[in-house]
């Protein structure tokens, strides 16, 4: 990929970042009883100005090599996620389903990322600046991980609660948080989780990228972490826009602490593997 479509494809990842991280701030201040959360002017118009960048960066490439840049999986990430971009730009304009795009904004925002790592960087400058990176995207995980174990905790108790109501053990049941009071705990830490999770795996992929190049993308630890981080993406998707409270929700929280557990465990070792 050429240097400026390479800067461009950069600058625009910025932008779709800029926006994705709006989007979460606003599903973290939302309140279970609201309507799902819409993405404002703010976050449309930073991914507007991330496609026309994106466009750019397309028509850059194509003049550079003759034809549509899908010579490799960069390119075609790249291309993809420009078309997938549009796309969800498109239905919240004519069908203003802009709950579409906390399951889109995402995505487009990391195929993105990984499509701008196809031109390898130079080693890291400074041993010092290569080692707190890496502290910075474990500490961002760790975080991620605490909010999912809370999630998930609170997750039981509204099971438990959910089921001593049933039974009408009033007794039992007045020893917990009420169910709202439970439900309303697993919105934010489910959201504070995603967004330590998202922007752990952005700082993990790109100290990754500068460790190894590419090579980090043919690893399967790193493959389930992204696995686990769409299946994260699922349930706030799910729980904004679908309604998927109480039961399926906890249910949910559970299974993601699972695929939590997993990636850490797969995680240990990992970074003498990339400096092989």
């Amino acid at each position: 990929m050429s240097d400026m479509s390479l800067f461009w494809l950069r600058i625009a990842a910025i932008f779709y970042a800029a926006g994705l991280f709006r989007t979460l701030w606003l599903f973290l201040k939302q309140r279970h009883a609201e309507p799902p959360v819409a993405p404002g002017l703010p976050v449309l118009g930073s991914f507007a100005v991330g496609s026309v960048l994106h466009a750019v960066s397309i028509v850059e490439r194509s003049v550079s090599v003759g034809h549509l840049p899908v010579d490799n999986l960069f390119e075609s990430l790249s291309v993809f996620a420009f078309v997938l971009g549009l796309f969800c730009l498109a239905v919240h304009w004519r069908y203003s389903f802009s709950s579409l795009g906390i399951l889109l904004f995402p995505i487009v925002s990391l195929m993105t990322w990984i499509a701008s790592t196809e031109s390898p960087l130079a080693a890291w400058a400074n041993p010092r600046l290569r080692d707190a990176w890496l502290i910075v995207h474990v500490t961002l995980i760790l975080c991620g991980i605490a909010s999912v174990c809370l999630t998930a905790g609170a997750s039981i108790f509204y099971l438990v609660q959910e089921r001593k109501l049933k039974r009408k053990d009033l007794e039992g049941a007045s020893r917990l948080p009420a169910l709202g009071t439970l439900d309303t705990m697993i919105n934010r830490a489910m959201g504070l989780g995603f967004v330590f999770t998202t922007m752990g795996v952005l700082a993990g992929t790109t100290w990754a990228y500068v460790e190894s190049g590419t090579r980090w993308l043919g690893n399967a630890n790193v493959q389930l972490a992204l696995f686990t981080w769409l299946f994260y993406l699922t349930m706030i998707f799910l729980r904004a826009t679908q309604g998927w409270r109480g039961r399926k929700s906890a249910f949910m929280a559970l299974g993601l602490l699972g695929f939590s557990a997993l990636t850490w465990a797969t995680h240990v070792g990992l970074r003498t593997t990339l400096e092989r």
